[in-house]
């Protein structure tokens, strides 16, 4: 597995509840641009429309050699899943407020290009605050755990 894209952000802004993996429906001088990594994950977010999920605000560069063949950047993309998946995350995302983000987009053993949906909650900014500082505390106790080794 091949790891094109992650979104750090999603990790500090929202709480990851659970992930999934689903494909894209792409282009082709999508997929060759993606596949020199040049794609964005930093605002976009996934959500239904007309029963089906698609991924918004997801920035793929333009792909060099495509010249009028070429795909539009910011264009709304599909995502596939099975339909009992589908049905399952609307229901989540309707009733409990949740959201889907995307956090990774990868080749899978197979070639195909996957992106990690998370189901996620948003934190507030007081939770932001505290996790900043759970993490700066873990790494000086890993750091002195280090030096009483050494």
């Amino acid at each position: 597995m091949k790891i094109l894209a992650t979104n750090k952000n999603a990790y500090h802004d929202y709480e990851i509840l659970e992930t999934l993996e689903a494909g894209l429906a792409l282009t082709g001088s999508e997929v060759k641009s993606i596949r020199e990594g040049r794609i964005s994950l930093k605002e976009s977010y996934a959500d239904f429309s007309l029963g089906e999920l698609y991924l918004f605000d997801c920035n793929i560069s333009p792909y060099y050699a495509a010249s009028i063949f070429n795909h539009e950047p910011l264009r709304p993309r599909k995502l596939l899943l099975h339909q009992r998946e589908l049905k399952r995350l609307a229901g989540k995302v309707q009733e409990k407020g949740l959201t889907l983000v995307p956090t990774k987009v990868y080749l899978n053993e197979r070639g195909l290009i996957k992106i990690e949906l998370a189901l996620a909650r948003g934190k507030k900014t007081y939770e932001k605050r505290e996790t900043i500082k759970k993490r700066d505390v873990e790494r000086e106790i890993r750091a002195e755990m280090k030096k009483r080794w050494h």
